[in-house]
């Protein structure tokens, strides 16, 4: 599986995008969600951070705690 990752800065709450950094990684199908958001915080960076995590079903959106920034996790096939 194919997960796509967005990392950008937040103005007033909202993705900003006055810089972006994407990666895509290739992962098992049978990681569950859990483990996806472990490997892609691993990956940029942010292993150990606190965040707010948010399923929306195709797409996870993450938001450490007392950072102005925003990751969204998109899976592709």
């Amino acid at each position: 599986m194919k997960v796509k990752v967005e990392v950008t800065d937040t103005y007033g709450g909202e993705a900003n995008y006055s810089w972006v950094k994407r990666k895509e990684l290739d992962l098992m199908n049978t990681l569950s969600n859990y483990s996806i958001v472990r490997r892609v915080k691993k990956e940029i960076g942010w292993s150990g951070q606190r965040c707010l995590t948010v399923d929306y079903g195709d797409m996870i959106e993450l938001r450490p705690y007392g950072v102005c920034q925003v990751a969204f996790i998109s899976f592709a096939n």
